[in-house]
């Protein structure tokens, strides 16, 4: 009879590994959920390929959104036309665009091929597959819909890879005008001023005050442009080190989620993708505590809904009703607790989430929109004031000095 490694979290949070003999993989599964498990990877211990979270053997690496969702859409289109997982998943990564993808691929295929399913072969690559990944293809494979799990994958893959692209279409322009405007601003205050500075000095004008004040700053960032530049360096260092420790983290999300106009935009954002993953694993056959499990490992980006989580699926888990669960937590809005009651109510859940993911995807769409039409001009008017301000203060004192040679 087989042994069988396996690594699960509980209901708490904790992850941990055991093993156990079965002469069924499937049973063992079905077991450690029904105590509450969420199953992270069931390897028989005599293949030895079980590598632990911390361990440095991990294989493949990360690859674009966009790839991942035709590679989802074109395995399940080759899975429905009856090419058998292991055949497919072979052709995919000979022919696959992506270095990365193809190397993970091929290793796939020679892992099924070996007798593992293709939730546990993905398991070996947790820098390709993320968990909802894994929960999904698990969910998909025990049910008998592959083929349909995996096109539920691609678009949600797609619809999130496409609000990222927005995103960053969305402060690209303004990122490059700003960095422009600032090299600009630097060059004429230490390139330019300081020539104009020495020619008044020539001179022995009497100065305007806009001039003395432009020169004086001038003269400080001259003066102290290495030092300022040092400075600068170790304040971003000593800042990124600080988020990294639990209470910095913690401090700086929640000034995340607390600026103003920014933080409910970030918000909607955070609500748009919960929902949208939340629905598709539900969706997919997932149960609501492995749901919850899956999005709590999704939001290590964000500690303070990552917390919520945490405590929305002990709650869960205890028995309370998903809705409560998420009211309890004092994180999320009114308006998403209350369609939750509404969709547990009427036993529609899966439905009201997507629904309501929509929603915040359009507010999202709503402010990058007012976001674009406001902000170019806004810095466009900014910089403008600021080198108009430049240039005055250097031909203030040319006019009077033009005035005393006629």
């Amino acid at each position: 009879m087989p042994k069988y490694t396996y690594k699960v979290r509980d209901e708490r949070g904790k992850t941990f590994t055991g093993s156990y003999t079965t002469d069924n993989k499937d049973h063992l599964r079905t077991a450690l959920q029904n105590r509450g498990y969420l199953v992270l990877d069931i390897t028989e211990a005599t293949q030895g390929l079980f590598v632990s979270k911390s361990g440095s053997n991990r294989r493949g690496g990360k690859v674009p959104g966009h790839v991942l969702s035709f590679f989802a859409e074109q395995l399940s289109t080759l899975i429905s036309g009856g090419v058998p997982l292991v055949r497919a998943v072979a052709l995919l990564g000979q022919y696959s665009s992506n270095q990365t993808l193809g190397m993970v691929l091929t290793q796939i295929a020679h892992d099924i091929a070996g007798g593992q399913s293709l939730n546990e072969a993905m398991a070996h690559h947790p820098k390709t597959f993320s968990h909802v990944w894994l929960s999904l293809v698990q969910a998909g494979e025990m049910g008998g819909q592959l083929s349909e799990t995996l096109m539920q994958l691609s678009i949600y893959t797609k619809t999130q890879e496409n609000m990222k692209s927005k995103i960053i279409t969305a402060i690209t322009y303004p990122a490059i005008l700003t960095l422009a405007s600032i090299g600009v601003l630097i060059y004429f205050i230490v390139g330019i001023v300081p020539t104009f500075a020495q020619i008044f000095e020539d001179f022995n004008l009497t100065l305007p005050i806009l001039t003395l004040m432009v020169l004086k700053v001038s003269s400080a960032i001259t003066n102290h442009l290495v030092a300022l530049i040092l400075t600068i360096v170790i304040l971003v260092f000593a800042f990124r080190l600080y988020v990294r420790t639990p209470n910095g983290k913690k401090r700086w999300h929640t000034f995340l989620l607390s600026m103003p106009i920014f933080g409910n935009f970030l918000k909607n954002i955070y609500y748009n993708r919960l929902l949208s993953t939340l629905s598709t694993l539900l969706r997919s056959g997932v149960t609501i505590l492995n749901a919850i499990g899956v999005l709590e490992e999704s939001f290590e980006g964000n500690v303070i809904i990552q917390q919520a989580l945490k405590q929305v699926r002990a709650d869960v888990a205890a028995g309370k009703a998903i809705s409560d669960s998420f009211a309890a937590t004092g994180v999320f809005p009114g308006l998403m607790v209350e369609m939750m009651k509404m969709g547990e109510e009427s036993g529609k859940l899966p439905g009201i989430i997507a629904t309501l993911s929509k929603f915040y995807a359009d507010s999202v769409d709503q402010f990058i929109a007012r976001f674009s039409a406001v902000i170019d001009p806004i810095l466009i008017v900014g910089v403008g004031v600021l080198i108009g301000i430049i240039v005055a203060s250097i031909f203030l004192p040319i006019f009077k000095l033009s005035q005393i040679g006629s």
